[in-house]
């Protein structure tokens, strides 16, 4: 399915790959293999190890989206990496591929989102909702070519399905995101959502880490491979 993995980082605490849309990070009802055991066997194999290697699941993304994944190789770096992430200490950046315009060229986006965990999917609200967990985004547009527009998001919070639905919202559904308002599937039933950019600090070394991750080689993405 995935071989060679694309490797952004590796050392003795973390492994960081560009992963393909399509491509689970961990299991699910479906039996695909996911990116976790394709990493485990990976390092099993390289370095050797007998039994299964240990490989922690630091953060995920979803099935259709592309981009930068960090997983760690030791307890200690998924203890400390997980806290970076709940303590908001990590800068993400993603590029996202819309046919419309946005209203404004920048701008922050602020909804409570709520999610049916049946349907998978989740709804936003501009006012606070009872339900809803608050959700804030800030975006700017990068760049217009053939009427696709290139947008660079930051998210401040981490939600499911966040960048997907505020953008839907704002009336700039993600390119192929047909759960969230996109006129028509792009070929390889991916989303125009890449997971660009992941910035922190190492979780042993403590040192600055900013790991980017090459767009993925398709048509769609192609006029903005080079920015």
């Amino acid at each position: 399915m995935l071989n060679p993995l694309q490797i952004l980082y590796e050392d003795n605490h973390l492994l960081v790959i560009n992963k393909p849309a399509g491509v689970l990070v961990q299991g699910d009802s479906t039996g695909d293999v996911p990116l976790v055991e394709l990493v485990k066997e990976y390092i099993k194999h390289k370095y050797n190890k007998p039994g299964a290697a240990f490989v922690g699941v630091v953060h995920r993304l979803d099935r259709p989206v592309s981009g930068v994944v960090v997983f760690a190789r030791t307890s200690k770096a998924l203890t400390r990496m997980n806290q970076l992430f709940r303590e908001k200490e990590t800068r993400k950046t993603y590029w996202a591929l819309v046919k419309t315009k946005p209203p404004k060229p920048d701008g922050t986006l602020k909804h409570w989102l709520v999610k049916d965990e049946l349907k998978n999917k989740t709804r936003a609200y501009v006012q606070p909702h009872a339900d809803g967990l608050k959700s804030e985004l800030s975006y700017k547009l990068v760049a217009s070519k053939g009427g696709i527009h290139l947008l660079e998001v930051n998210p401040i919070t981490g939600r499911p399905h966040q960048i997907r639905v505020q953008l839907a919202s704002m009336g700039c559904p993600i390119a192929g995101d047909l759960k969230y308002g996109a006129d028509q599937p792009l070929p390889d039933a991916s989303i125009g959502l890449h997971a660009q950019q992941l910035e922190f600090m190492h979780p042993v070394q403590k040192t600055h880490m900013l790991i980017a991750a090459p767009v993925p080689e398709t048509n769609w993405w192609k006029p903005f491979r080079y920015l």
